[in-house]
Parts: C-alpha cells; sequence; structure tokens
C-alpha cells in the first residue's frame, strides 16, 4: 500500500487525478508495480516511491512523493550496520 503525499500531488497531474478517483492510497501487486507507476506519473516532473520506515504506524509500506530528490539520494541508504536507513527510488 503506498499513501500519495501532497508533494507528488502537486508535483504530477497523475498523482492528483489518481486522489481525485481514487483516493490518497494505492494498493499494488509488488514494489516494481508501485515503481513503474512512479515512473509512469513523472511525465511532468519527478516523483518517486520511497519506503516508510519501520518504525512507522501509518499502515503504508512507502509513500509516493514529488519535487526535489533528498541531495546525495541513492538506491539504496545504508547504515553502517548494514540495514537499509530509508530507499529512494
Amino acid at each position: 500500500m503506498v499513501a500519495i503525499k501532497r508533494s507528488a500531488r502537486r508535483t504530477s497531474a497523475a498523482a492528483g487525478a489518481w486522489v481525485n478517483e481514487a483516493g490518497t492510497r494505492r494498493a499494488f501487486d509488488s514494489k516494481a508495480a508501485a515503481r513503474e507507476w512512479a515512473r509512469e506519473a513523472s511525465a511532468e516532473r519527478d516523483v518517486w516511491i520511497q519506503d516508510a520506515l519501520p518504525a512507522d504506524a501509518s499502515g503504508v509500506d512507502g509513500y509516493l512523493v514529488g519535487g526535489r530528490r533528498p541531495s546525495g539520494a541513492r538506491e539504496r541508504s545504508s547504515t553502517d550496520d548494514g540495514q537499509s536507513a530509508i530507499d529512494v527510488f
């Protein structure tokens, strides 16, 4: 389950249209399917899927966010112990 954040709705007409028609959350069969939808929704400007942190109590697996990517963002950012701290796709 992906929550569509306000930044994505402002950045992507496709994300805004989804929210208007179906609400602020969207289910996907896989993370790959969610990332593909984010790529398709990035026609105007950049949107991407960001994993929810382990302590996130929202009930979603990730967020569709938009705008400028954080400086130095990589496919997977890891902590010193090898655990993923945050994923930006």
